[in-house]
């Protein structure tokens, strides 16, 4: 990996997801413009310090953002691939380059892929599953596509928060968790509210006749989180760290099966 630096009179904006701070350097101002708006409610003060800083050199479109994606690990760091972007990430410097599309859709791919591996070194992890805080509470809603993860998030009470409706951010806390809002949206093409609360519960979801609730014994409940937690290396190294979190979390946090029609009463069972 060649040495990383970041270049002087460059614009930039401090992306901060999950408590974690990265900030993104671009000579174009217009593309950091783009940054700020797709961003709008995650973007930190100008002058707080970044957890890891990444420089972005924009190049033409035309590369598939549908191809699959490739994370290895380096002498010196990361290497991400894919059509529309190509990064290097020293964590250990705190510093990474980008090369991407002008496209600011590609930097939420960076991004998801940054905090999946800072995550799986602090027990937390990325995870398909909507969320939500109400009473202070928060909760998650976990399935594959089609299984309700935007229905539930839309028949949301009005005063529940809703952090996401596709991707959670789940992080230690103590002896429990915590849920972040994230920008990551799904069906409801809007970002999540950035806030964040003690994690109570997390529903496996189905969709069904009738509104059920009922539990889940641990094996089962770590064998359907790990279905749906983001990771995208594929090392062994990288790998025993995700799975060790997913079975600290179910012992941890209750994890239940939630069968639901969709209709806004099954928020009452919900807490």
């Amino acid at each position: 990996m060649q040495e990383l630096t970041l270049s002087d009179a460059r614009h930039n904006i401090l992306i901060e997801v999950g408590g974690v701070p990265v900030r993104v350097h671009s000579a174009d101002p217009k593309f950091v413009e783009l940054l700020q708006n797709r961003y709008t409610g995650f973007v930190g003060a100008a002058s707080r310090e970044a957890e890891f800083d990444f420089e972005i050199d924009l190049k033409s479109p035309g590369s598939d953002p549908e191809a699959d994606v490739s994370v290895r690990r380096e002498a010196r760091g990361w290497i991400f691939e894919r059509g529309d972007f190509r990064a290097q990430w020293d964590p250990a410097a705190r510093c990474g380059r980008i090369q991407q599309t002008p496209n600011p859709y590609s930097m939420d791919s960076v991004l998801r892929i940054v905090h999946t591996l800072v995550l799986s070194g602090r027990g937390g992890f990325l995870v398909h599953a909507a969320s939500a805080v109400r009473n202070g509470k928060a909760f998650l809603f976990a399935g594959v596509s089609g299984a309700g993860k935007t229905t539930i998030s839309r028949l949301a009470p009005p005063h529940a928060a809703v952090l996401t409706d596709e991707i959670s951010y789940v992080r230690r806390d103590g002896n429990g968790y915590r849920a972040y809002g994230t920008p990551f949206a799904g069906e409801l093409a809007r970002v999540g509210e950035n806030v964040s609360a003690p994690l109570e519960t997390l529903f496996l979801l189905a969709q069904g006749p009738k509104n059920k609730i009922e539990d889940v014994d641990n094996a089962q409940a770590a064998g359907e989180l790990l279905k749906n937690i983001l990771f995208f290396a594929e090392d062994p190294e990288s790998v025993l760290p995700v799975f060790q979190s997913a079975c600290d979390f179910v012992g941890r946090v209750p994890v239940k099966r939630l069968t639901f029609v969709p209709d806004a009463k099954v928020w009452e069972m919900i807490g």
